[in-house]
C-alpha cells in the first residue's frame, strides 16, 4: 500500500518524507527540486511488538510496513500541463492515499511559488487541480456509458449514473469521496480511478518554536477546512523531525523532553496514514519470529491468512485467537487456554486489529 507525499512547491515535502525514509531525497529553496518520485518503506510503530519478542524469546521481529512517495510539486494550473503537472498526477494516480503538506509556517528564507503564506488558498490550490483533472476524466467516461446505456446496456446506464452524480459533486468544487455511494456503487467507482476519491491525511507543517504551544491561526482554518471535507489533520515539525531522525535513541528521547513531547510526530503520522488505508495488524508470535502481519479492515479469518502463505488460505481449517491484552496478561498461550481465552474461529471470523493467531490448515 503506497501513499503519495503531495503538496505545492517548498511546504516540506522532501524535508517530511527524508524524516520518514531516511531516504536522503533533495530538498532545496526553490519550485521541483523533486522530479521523479522518490520511494521508502517505513515500519509501523508497533509496542506489542517488542512485549511478544521478550515474551516469546523471539530471535526475530517484524513490524508492517507502508510506503511512502515523495512526488513532485503541484502548481496551480497542473491539470493543464503546468509547472510539473502532467508528471504530478500520474505518479499520483499510483498511490492509494495520498498526505497532503500543508505550510502554515512564516520564514522570509523559504520561498512560496504564490509569494505569500495562505494554507487554506494552498489547500484549495491542490485539491482543484485534482479536481480539474476527475472532470475530464469522467465527462469523457460518462459520455461513452450514457451512450452505451441508451443502446439498452444496463451495465453501462448503471455506470452513467454514478459518474454523473460524481460529476456533479465535482463541478460544484467537492472531491468524488464525498458523494455518498452504495457498496454497489463504488465497486463501479473504483473503476473510474479518480484522484479525489483517494483518502487524504493533511500535514499542517509548523515552525519548530511553535510545537507544544497552542495551535497558531494557520492551523486552525486549516483544520476546520479539512472538518468539512472529512479529513484529518496532524500537526507536524518537518524540521525537527528531520533532526529527531538522525540522533540516537536516547538523544532522540532527551529532545524530545526538552520539547514536551511523549513521541515523534513521525509516529502519529505513520500510525495515522496506515489507519487513513483502512489497515490493521494482526500478530504471530513464537520462538523464531514476532511478527505484525498487515491486512485489510474486515478480512475474514482465510483472507487473513493468504497474507503469510496462499497454502494457509487454500488449506485453512481453523484460526487459534487470543487477545493480545490476554495473553500479554497471562503470560502463554497455555495459560490463557486454561482461562478459556483462546477462541477456534471458522471461516466467516472477522480478524480484528491485535489478534495473535495460530492458523490450523492442511494441504
Amino acid at each position: 500500500m503506497k501513499l503519495g507525499v503531495v503538496g505545492l512547491p517548498n511546504v516540506g515535502k522532501s524535508t517530511l518524507f527524508n524524516a520518514l525514509t531516511k531516504a536522503g531525497a533533495q530538498a532545496a529553496n526553490y519550485p521541483f527540486c523533486t522530479i521523479e518520485p522518490n520511494a521508502g518503506i517505513v515500519p509501523v510503530p508497533d509496542e506489542r511488538l517488542a512485549v511478544l519478542t521478550r515474551l516469546y524469546d523471539s530471535a526475530k521481529t517484524t513490524p508492517a510496513t507502508i510506503e511512502f512517495v515523495d512526488i513532485a510539486g503541484l502548481v496551480r494550473g497542473a491539470s493543464k500541463g503546468e509547472g510539473l503537472g502532467n508528471k504530478f498526477l500520474s505518479h499520483i494516480r499510483e498511490v492509494d492515499a495520498i498526505v497532503h503538506v500543508v505550510r502554515c509556517f512564516e520564514d522570509e528564507n523559504i520561498t512560496h511559488v504564490e509569494g505569500s503564506i495562505d494554507p487554506l488558498r494552498d489547500m484549495e490550490t491542490i485539491n482543484l487541480e485534482l479536481i480539474y483533472a476527475d472532470i475530464e476524466s469522467i465527462e469523457r467516461r460518462a459520455a461513452r456509458s450514457r451512450k452505451a446505456g441508451q443502446a439498452g446496456d444496463a451495465a453501462a446506464k448503471a455506470e452513467a449514473d454514478v459518474a454523473e452524480r460524481i460529476l456533479e459533486a465535482l463541478n460544484k468544487g467537492l472531491p468524488a469521496r464525498s458523494v455518498p455511494l452504495s457498496e454497489e456503487e463504488r465497486a463501479i467507482a473504483q473503476g473510474f480511478f479518480l484522484l479525489t476519491t483517494k483518502p487524504v491525511l493533511y500535514a499542517a507543517n509548523i515552525a519548530e518554536g511553535e510545537l507544544g504551544r497552542e495551535e497558531n491561526e494557520m492551523v486552525a482554518k486549516l483544520r476546520a477546512a479539512a472538518k468539512a471535507e472529512n479529513a484529518g489533520v496532524l500537526v507536524i515539525s518537518a524540521r525537527v523531525e528531520e533532526e529527531l531522525s538522525e540522533l540516537s535513541d536516547e538523544e532522540r528521547l532527551e529532545f524530545l523532553q526538552t520539547l514536551g513531547l511523549e513521541a515523534p510526530g513521525l509516529d502519529r503520522l505513520i500510525t495515522q496514514s496506515y489507519a487513513l488505508l483502512g489497515l490493521i495488524s494482526y500478530l504471530t508470535a513464537g520462538p523464531k519470529e514476532s511478527r505484525a502481519w498487515t491486512i485489510q479492515r474486515g478480512m475474514t479469518a482465510p483472507q487473513a491468512a493468504g497474507k503469510i502463505h496462499s497454502d494457509f488460505e487454500r488449506g485453512f481449517i481453523r484460526a487459534e485467537i487470543v487477545r493480545y491484552d490476554d495473553l500479554i496478561a497471562h503470560g502463554s498461550m497455555a495459560a490463557c487456554k486454561e482461562k478459556g481465552l483462546v477462541r477456534s474461529e471458522g471461516k466467516e471470523y472477522i480478524v480484528q486489529d491485535g489478534d495473535v493467531v495460530l492458523f490450523r490448515f492442511n494441504v
